[in-house]
């Protein structure tokens, strides 16, 4: 954490963290105006430490070494260390490993043990396996199957032992930093702002913005370039997303989540390097998604279930779901006598080509599942993350090193011009690589469902190859065109209304083989404190931005109470409290009315609850008896509910630093 590295940070900076937690402040409400933050100022700030942030970091510090100029790198990570939120099935191609570190066979420590030795497909009905043929894309031949956490964190070791990168776990960035006034052109040409660095998370606020006796300010991290490589729909991402009108000329973003289990099986059932990837059962023909069987190294199997965001019945537990894949005959001999080590979930980005945003803006870009650069026809993202990651740091050493050669007459140091990363990422492999492939995950949103997307995508991968003139649109709903803007979800507006359905009836657990939501999310190592602001806002994402930038309302969506507390300092008016009151109330007439509480099923950390209330319990935000209850204790960071809830009114957020799941095998 930054405060173990004090030596790296001006006095000044030190002493002005610890005179702020003065218990004079104690329980008064918080006041983002009348805080001074500790500032540091960086050459590059990277925010996530995934295998995009860290190849980042790790090529800067290369070419710093090539070319002889020092420049500081940055590395702010939300987990308590790194690795601690990263989670993938997942079979890594090495082509960007290659690139980065050509020797790194023969690096001590490298995760990368277990070669890929037989790729398999199978078509589940709900007693049977058959085999099918394995698309030519999904061919593993020199891939390796490995934990992602445990990659990240070897990658990060490379970085900051041999390359002297400063990584800073346990920093969240909440926000961006902007200059004071218009500075640049966004790519459309209107007068903007600038990002000048990003601001972290506040650490000893209670859940109703009052400060405790550990209150800290976050910190203010100044850079010259700003990377965003915070993973699918990360907070700053969306916030720079909506801004600069990244996506003006792109189709929107979709997604899956993916669920994932890792298993120590009886020996008998191992047979190291085998991948299998599952279509059918138990998922209907009208959602996309599919399993997967990774035999990891040392005796060690890593499953899961991916479906995608848009399925269409409120009534669908993607946990339950993966409980239920779990009782076919071809699971129940695989997990014999085994048993299970870990769980944890998170979204990944479909959208492909069509979906990629301009990936710069003044003062910084965007990489990896930032930008949404995973290859769904190979399932594989890892790879281009890391050559994003890449290209936007060369990019980033000509804008630092630019700057530091402008005449000393200017009073203040132009925008760092990242555009030459946008253009060096499009004469790319990573844009052929999603390029070749944009057609097929467009092509299962037909009325033919996957049966028709199947067909499709197999006269391309083997005949076509992607060299056809036309690009298939991301489809939308039955129900008429969905105006989706910058952080907004086209997902979203797939789900159909829960009169439309009736309730699933999943099949009971059977411990130890299915166990209920709360047994697996113990195995995530998931803790935050729970008297802190809910981080789960109860707000347009839009909205939330416009009142970030501003500062006008900082517990926007926090909950009653917390913008209470900011109504006795006159930092928001009673209005505001009043719209914080019906935003709630809007929220669960939508959601319970219309579509049964969906987020309570389709959580996979049990998050959200929409409980009885009567009498004294009813509360101020209830309607008709149900009230909505945040355990943003429990949450894994996946981004589910962000993008999923029909009502668009979660805007999820970054919580204390250090808070979250602590993954170590997958």
């Amino acid at each position: 954490m930054l405060r173990s590295k004090a030596s790296l940070l001006p006095t000044r900076h030190i002493l002005r963290r610890s005179l702020r937690s003065s218990a004079v402040r104690l329980n008064q409400p918080f006041d983002p105006k009348a805080i001074e933050r500790a500032e540091d100022e960086v050459d590059v700030c990277i925010v996530g430490g995934g295998p995009a942030g860290l190849s980042a970091a790790i090529r800067l510090k290369q070419l710093e070494r090539e070319k002889g100029n020092e420049i500081r790198v940055v590395v702010l990570e939300k987990g308590s260390e790194i690795g601690a939120h990263i989670l993938s099935g997942a079979v890594v191609e090495p082509r960007a490993l290659n690139e980065l570190l050509p020797e790194w066979q023969s690096m001590e420590g490298h995760p990368l043990t277990q070669p890929a030795t037989s790729s398999r497909m199978l078509f589940l009905t709900k007693s049977l396996a058959f085999p099918v043929p394995h698309p030519p894309q999904m061919s593993n031949k020199g891939n390796y199957i490995v934990s992602l956490s445990q990659f990240t964190r070897w990658l990060a070791g490379i970085a900051e032992n041999e390359y002297g990168v400063e990584i800073y776990p346990g920093f969240a960035g909440a926000q961006l930093l902007f200059s004071d006034t218009p500075d640049s052109k966004d790519p459309w040409g209107n007068p903007v702002r600038s990002v000048r660095g990003v601001i972290t998370n506040e650490v000893g606020l209670t859940k109703d913005f009052r400060m405790k006796s550990s209150f800290e300010p976050g910190m203010t991290f100044r850079s010259k370039v700003t990377l965003l490589a915070e993973g699918a729909h990360g907070s700053l991402s969306k916030q720079a997303v909506q801004t600069f009108d990244l996506r003006r000329e792109a189709e929107p973003q979709t997604y899956a989540i993916g669920l994932k289990e890792v298993w120590r099986v009886d020996p008998s059932q191992y047979k190291a390097g085998t991948v299998q990837h599952l279509l059918g059962w138990p998922i209907d023909s009208q959602t996309y998604g599919g399993g997967w069987v990774y035999h990891m190294d040392e005796g060690l199997v890593s499953l899961g279930l991916v479906i995608a965001l848009d399925y269409k019945n409120p009534y669908l537990s993607p946990y339950r779901e993966l409980q239920r894949m779990k009782h076919h005959p071809f699971f129940r001999t695989l997990l014999k006598d085994g048993e299970r080590v870990g769980y944890g979930a998170r979204v990944l980005t479909e959208g492909g080509f069509q979906s990629l945003p301009k990936l710069a803006f003044p003062g910084g870009a965007l990489l990896g599942c930032s930008a949404g650069v995973v290859n769904i026809a190979k399932i594989k993202g890892t790879h281009n993350a890391m050559k994003t990651g890449m290209l936007a740091a060369e990019a980033a050493w000509d804008a630092v090193h630019n700057e530091a050669s402008k005449s000393e007459g200017e009073e203040a140091a132009p925008a760092a011009d990242m555009s030459s990363y946008d253009a060096a990422f499009h004469r790319s492999w990573v844009r052929d690589d999603l390029y070749e492939v944009r057609n097929l995950r467009p092509s299962f949103g037909t009325k033919l469902g996957v049966w028709g997307g199947m067909a499709y995508s197999g006269i391309d991968t083997l005949f076509l190859k992607g060299r056809v003139p036309w690009t298939f649109k991301h489809h939308r709903p039955e129900h008429g065109q969905v105006k989706v803007d910058n952080t907004s979800s086209l997902d979203s507006s797939f789900t159909e209304k829960a009169s439309k359905h009736t309730p699933i009836e999943y099949p009971p657990f059977e411990p130890p083989l299915s166990t209920d939501l709360m047994t697996s999310v113990t195995l995530t190592g998931t803790n935050h404190a729970e008297d802190q602001p809910v981080h789960l806002r109860v707000i347009k994402t839009k909205d939330y931005i416009t009142e970030l930038e501003g500062l006008k309302n900082p517990a926007a969506g926090a909950g009653i109470g917390a913008v209470k507390a900011e109504a006795e300092i006159e930092a928001v008016s009673q209005e505001d409290v009043d719209a914080e009151r019906e935003r709630r109330i809007e929220h669960v007439k939508i959601n319970v009315g219309e579509y049964a509480g969906l987020l309570g099923r389709a959580c996979p950390a049990g998050v959200y609850e929409y409980v009885d209330v009567e009498g004294e319990n009813k509360g101020e935000d209830s309607w008709e008896g149900k009230k909505l209850v945040i355990n943003s204790q429990n949450c894994i960071h996946c981004k589910l509910c962000d993008i999923k809830v029909p009502s668009q009114d979660i805007t999820w957020t970054v919580p204390e630093g250090s808070g979250g799941p602590k993954y170590t095998v997958t």
